[in-house]
């Protein structure tokens, strides 16, 4: 009987052992399993966070190229358009260039067309009272061509001034081509006082009638 008492004894022992155990091993098994869900879920929330960075950079460099395409396409003046905006300034140059010019009676035969218009005089360096130098190199030579070539569009440093003729007081006719003599003008200067030479008329001639001058 005793041998059997202690038998029973330890076999409720080893049994009580086993149950602690089981119950510790369950303890820590809930304390991962709590652990994974709460750390778990941080990890996937950081990295669905992690990739949604990069789609928000590129919606944000795709609205930086947009802003940026938007703000070529301005001008610092205003127009929407750089090109359109010098072709639109040359079409209105141009019309005001033929709005302010008037087409008068030719003075001969050799006229192609003549016309008047309301150039402003090109200012001047000289003093006055103003005696007209006709010499080469002058600033009265040097004046006359900015003012030939705001009436007629020649280019200034390359057209040839054939002739100079007086024209009564403080008046000039300056006989004037480009350099291969396709565009034949003579244009009419008048001197205004401390403000320059001023063009008041322009004729386009057929043929060159001062060339024969130097032949």
């Amino acid at each position: 009987m005793p041998t059997s008492r202690v038998n029973k004894f330890e076999k409720r022992r080893k049994n009580t052992k086993l149950l602690s155990t089981l119950i510790v091993a369950g303890s820590i098994l809930l304390v991962v399993l709590f652990g994974i869900l709460i750390f778990g879920g941080d990890e996937t929330d950081e990295a669905d966070n992690e990739q949604g960075s990069p789609q928000e950079e590129e919606t944000d460099s795709a609205s930086e190229k947009q802003d940026a395409s938007a703000e070529n396409n301005t001008d610092p003046n205003g127009s929407t358009d750089e090109t359109g905006s010098t072709e639109d300034s040359d079409t209105e140059e141009g019309n005001n260039q033929e709005a302010d010019t008037e087409q008068v009676d030719p003075s001969d035969d050799n006229v192609i067309e003549a016309y008047t218009g309301d150039w402003q005089p090109v200012g001047t360096e000289q003093s006055e009272p103003h005696t007209i130098n006709y010499d080469e190199g002058s600033q009265d030579r040097h004046e006359m061509r900015t003012a030939v070539a705001s009436a007629t569009g020649l280019d200034e440093d390359k057209f040839t001034m054939w002739w100079i003729e007086r024209n009564g007081d403080q008046q000039v006719v300056n006989t004037v081509s480009d350099p291969d003599e396709t565009e034949i003008y003579r244009v009419y200067n008048t001197w205004l006082a401390n403000e320059g030479w001023q063009p008041t008329k322009v004729e386009q001639l057929k043929e060159n009638d001062q060339k024969a001058r130097f032949e």
